[in-house]
């Protein structure tokens, strides 16, 4: 049995670049159904994963390979106007083959451009969300490269506005496959998507 004293040890990475960034539209539904005004954030992103080493390596994962990924997930968020799929206020169809028709409430009628419009599997646009949902996406992303890394922490954080950003953490007690955890991920159920 190992001994409290033991030191538990990681190694990880933090990124944090001007073009993790993105821009978007959106409105937050608060839990009494009410919603803000629709309205834009620059939003500004940063990724931490950290886990084992292995025993053949001293790098646990390389800079130069990751920024790409979580850049390019920023990307695709990027000057779109974005809406929860999974959100009861909201009901979400397609128009016709280049628009999404948005009610919000019953009374609140969106009819937007299905090129400039994501509907993101998630149940709000809080940052908290955009940020669960962006480290997900990551984690995909970094799966073909990584899919042996042993994975203890994820963190992924969504500034909206400078000095105020939400958080998105996984903690694993022990240290599992970057290729298991997506497989987790990947078991969301899909039955409810929007398609185009």
């Amino acid at each position: 049995m190992p001994s409290p004293d033991r030191l538990n040890e990681t190694f990880g990475v933090r990124i944090y670049k001007e073009y993790f960034n993105f821009a978007c539209a959106h409105f937050l539904i608060f839990d009494d159904g009410t919603r803000e005004e629709l309205h834009g954030h620059n939003y500004q992103a940063t990724f931490q994963i950290e886990g084992d080493i292995g025993p053949d390596s001293d790098l646990f994962m390389d800079f130069l390979l990751i920024k790409p990924m979580v850049k390019a997930v920023c990307d695709s968020l990027d000057h779109r106007t974005i809406f929860p799929q999974f959100n009861a206020h909201l009901e979400i169809g397609v128009l016709d083959e280049a628009h999404y028709r948005v009610v919000y409430q019953g009374r609140d009628v969106y009819t937007v451009p299905k090129r400039d419009t994501l509907i993101l599997p998630i149940p709000n646009t809080s940052s908290e969300r955009l940020a669960e949902y962006l480290c997900k996406q990551t984690l995909r992303a970094m799966v073909a490269q990584y899919p042996q890394a042993r994975i203890t922490f994820v963190e992924f954080s969504v500034e909206e506005s400078r000095g105020q950003a939400a958080l998105y953490r996984q903690h694993y007690a022990q240290a599992r496959p970057l290729c298991e955890l997506v497989a987790l991920l990947d078991q969301v159920p899909q039955d409810k998507l929007v398609t185009a």
